[in-house]
């Protein structure tokens, strides 16, 4: 049974980027995995592609025969993917029980309330693929209430479209910091409970806030979200090892890896991590590295870079040493003599 990702999220998220450093993880983790890209206006990317959309059908075609703008363009060739969903079901049927990384278009109409990409998962997931949805969103939306807002709603539509088991994440949570410092600590936004005290954050925002109209409806969009109980965030600061472990640990126990994969022993001693209990980083952890002491973790992660670099050239350097005496001790026959072992037989020339 093989297993997929499926990463969809607004333009700029790092879908791609994401999609590279996850490629990357699991095959440093010993998990073979393929990337698909269903985007046919990432004709630039930075990981190898096992399958890709524009074989199918390219953005610049749709735009030229259907007078389509770039937007409308990319919903067409979803619509022509769904049609032809035969050349996708035969292109993962050759990636055997590859880990897939489906690599998705940032349009959100189409995770949101068009129905082809949902469609196209839903026929994947007649294959026998278990399938996880992840949403990205950039995590400077934590900076302004509207923002926050706007992705909660997003968040929520989106796992009610797709209809999946779903995680949505929190990215470039490492440049967090940079952005200011945030009214409340990152645990309130992840939680995504007790929202009412974003709302006086919102109406300093903009004085149009404070109208009770808008006062109103920015309280019924909190209190729907709330009913719903539906949304939490993860984090992600994709250069960042134990970042990635932590979301992973979590993507593997919504979709089932953790609990028996497809490859058997290939994967044995990360299953057996992550159902031993394997411990990521807290969201109190995340805090503490990206907010709260990200210059002094960043400064002791240099110096350790700086003596393993170091380490790894003694190293470099005591091998080349060994190698440069062992070289010598080959033209040296009185050096080969003194090299070879005392076997106790005493040889005695003849004059």
């Amino acid at each position: 049974m093989p297993f997929a990702q499926l990463v969809v999220g607004p333009p700029g998220s790092g879908k791609s980027t994401y999609c590279d450093g996850m490629q990357q993880f699991l095959s440093a983790i010993g998990r073979k995995c393929s990337v698909v890209n269903l985007d046919p206006a990432n004709d630039h990317t930075s990981y190898p592609c096992a399958l890709d959309i524009r074989s199918l059908v390219t953005l610049e075609e749709i735009m030229a025969d259907e007078e389509l703008g770039p937007n409308g363009a990319v919903l067409y060739a979803l619509e022509e993917l769904e049609a032809n969903v035969e050349w996708l079901q035969k292109g993962l049927q050759g990636l055997g029980e590859d880990y897939v990384l489906f690599d998705c278009p940032g349009q959100v109409e189409l995770f949101t309330h068009h129905s082809s990409l949902r469609n196209i998962f839903f026929r994947i997931q007649k294959l026998g693929y278990r399938l996880v949805a992840l949403h990205l969103t950039d995590s400077y939306c934590l900076t302004l209430p509207s923002l926050y807002i706007s992705t909660l709603l997003l968040s929520l539509r989106s796992m009610l479209q797709l209809d999946l088991p779903h995680l949505n994440v929190l990215t470039k949570i490492d440049k967090i910091a940079s952005y200011g410092p945030l009214p409340f600590d990152l645990e309130f936004y992840t939680e995504a409970q007790d929202l009412g005290d974003i709302a006086l954050y919102l109406q300093e925002e903009s004085p149009m806030m404070r109208h009770p109209k808008f006062e109103g409806l920015n309280n019924a969009v909190l209190e729907l979200v709330e009913d719903f109980g539906l949304v939490a965030f993860e984090t992600l600061a994709v250069e960042d090892k134990k970042s990635m472990m932590t979301l992973l640990q979590s993507i593997d126990r919504a979709g089932g890896y953790a609990f028996g994969g497809a490859e058997g022993a290939n994967d044995t001693v990360w299953q057996v991590a992550v159902r031993d209990g394997l411990r990521g980083m807290s969201v109190r952890d995340v805090q503490e590295r990206w907010i709260d002491r990200k210059e002094e973790f960043d400064e002791m992660e240099r110096r350790a870079m700086e003596e393993e670099e170091a380490r790894a050239k003694e190293g470099t350097e005591e091998d080349v040493d060994e190698r440069g005496e062992e070289d010598s001790n080959d033209d040296d026959p009185e050096a080969m003599r003194r090299d070879l072992p005392d076997n106790g037989i005493k040889v005695v020339r003849r004059p």
